[in-house]
């Protein structure tokens, strides 16, 4: 009986251990940040990211004033993708994250993490939502 019971517990240990998840999502340099919002991904400084409705995937079109407004977020020469994190090369050469190639961004009035003055302004402004 003993036998037959550890038997069925291991049964169901590995049946439910099917059932979960494989893994949790795979946010590499970037991190979950509380807001008024919600969670945000954000920057490895904490800053909350966002996208440009004005992009095309896989091409980033702010720049100059727009890219000093809103700074890109960098990667560096040796960063690699992962999961739905892509990176683009940018009008200038430099390299830039993108999340399933949609180009990733800060907002300099945003001051601390958290913070999310830069969700829909103009309208075309997004927060970068996780769930």
């Amino acid at each position: 009986m003993r036998t037959t019971l550890v038997a069925v517990f291991s049964i169901v240990a590995a049946i439910a251990g099917g059932l979960a998840p494989s893994h949790a999502e795979d946010y590499g340099i970037f991190t979950v940040q509380e807001s008024k919002l919600g969670k945000v991904l954000a920057d490895p400084n904490g800053m909350t990211v966002y996208t440009f409705a004005k992009d095309a995937p896989g091409k980033s079109v702010c720049n100059g004033e727009c890219a000093a407004k809103w700074p890109p977020v960098k990667a560096a020469a040796d960063a690699k993708p992962f999961g739905d994190y892509t990176i683009i090369t940018r009008d200038d050469g430099t390299r830039q994250w993108a999340d399933e190639n949609r180009p990733l961004y800060t907002y300099v009035k945003d001051k601390k993490p958290g913070d999310v003055m830069g969700d829909f302004v103009n309208g075309v402004w997004h927060v970068e939502k996780e769930d």
